[in-house]
């Protein structure tokens, strides 16, 4: 079985988690920038941490045989602090880079106008890039955000198939599906969407256009939920055609719309800047 997560905070993870991810068949991952968890003091913040999703996460992930690209953005939750918006002057040298595949994540968080804001800049950036964008849907008052966000997309020169709509439920897919955007579900152990929950989601309404992530972070969040719901796909009666479609096709199709998207495996060096994961000897020595 070959996985592709199509979002997930490796930089959030541990190396064992990456290990256990290659066992399950995970061998691809796109990694969204998000929020520290607490708040930046400034857009410089950013910076090294793009850095990082370019740079050294890619060769962490390659000592396991896991493709890493990224999707680069001003997130949403950020979009409202006047001391982090200054990046979006400076992401359009970032999206010109190799591993980007994506603008994001964007969209709403509170649905303010700063929000409004931050998310039809990014949309502009996306078109002009030639990247497709990852929205994140807000995971308080869906309907509504949905709503704004598809708005706010209409108002871009961005196709819907360019865009996949993310932290999507029950409550909100059937408008997602008609918007002919692409439809993405987190999967997590106690909270957003769970694995019978998105196999009866993928029964009612398809294949097509259909993501699944485990958008994994520091918090409470399973790395190996994709593997899950593949799993419970197979239980459900789907094929292992269903299963490589959903769990690997659609993403490479949704992410190569960027003409960046590389799986066969790059040379990786031993060290990245000097650093290797390895830590003192080997054992034995």
């Amino acid at each position: 079985m070959r996985i592709f997560d199509p979002h997930i905070h490796m930089t959030s993870r541990t190396t064992d988690d990456y290990e256990r991810m290659r066992a399950a068949g995970v061998a691809a991952v796109v990694e969204p920038s998000f929020w520290l968890g607490q708040p930046r003091t400034s857009a410089a913040s950013f910076l090294d941490y793009f850095d990082s999703l370019l740079g050294w996460e890619p060769y962490r992930a390659a000592q396991y045989g896991i493709a890493h690209h990224c999707t680069l953005a001003l997130n949403p939750k950020e979009a409202n602090d006047p001391r982090c918006t200054p990046v979006l002057q400076e992401l359009p040298r970032y999206l010109e880079k190799d591993n980007v595949v994506a603008v994001g994540e964007i969209g709403y968080d509170s649905l303010t106008p700063a929000e409004d804001d931050a998310l039809a800049a990014q949309l502009e950036l996306a078109a002009r890039h030639g990247l497709p964008a990852l929205v994140h849907t807000p995971h308080r008052d869906k309907a509504a955000g949905l709503e704004r966000t598809l708005s706010v997309l209409a108002e871009s020169e961005l196709p819907p198939e360019r865009v996949v709509l993310d932290h999507l439920n029950e409550t909100t897919v059937d408008r997602a599906a008609d918007s002919g955007c692409w439809m993405a579900f987190s999967v997590y152990p106690d909270t957003k969407m769970d694995e019978r929950r998105t196999v009866e989601v993928l029964r009612r309404l398809g294949l097509d256009r259909m993501l699944v992530n485990s958008a994994a972070d520091w918090g409470r969040s399973d790395p190996l939920k994709t593997r899950r719901v593949a799993d419970a796909m197979l239980a459900a009666g789907f094929t292992d055609d269903d299963v490589d479609r959903v769990l690997w096709r659609n993403p490479v199709e949704f992410y190569g719309q960027s003409g960046r998207l590389e799986l066969d495996g790059r040379e990786q060096p031993e060290s990245f800047e000097g650093n290797s994961i390895l830590r003192g000897a080997p054992a034995g020595r």
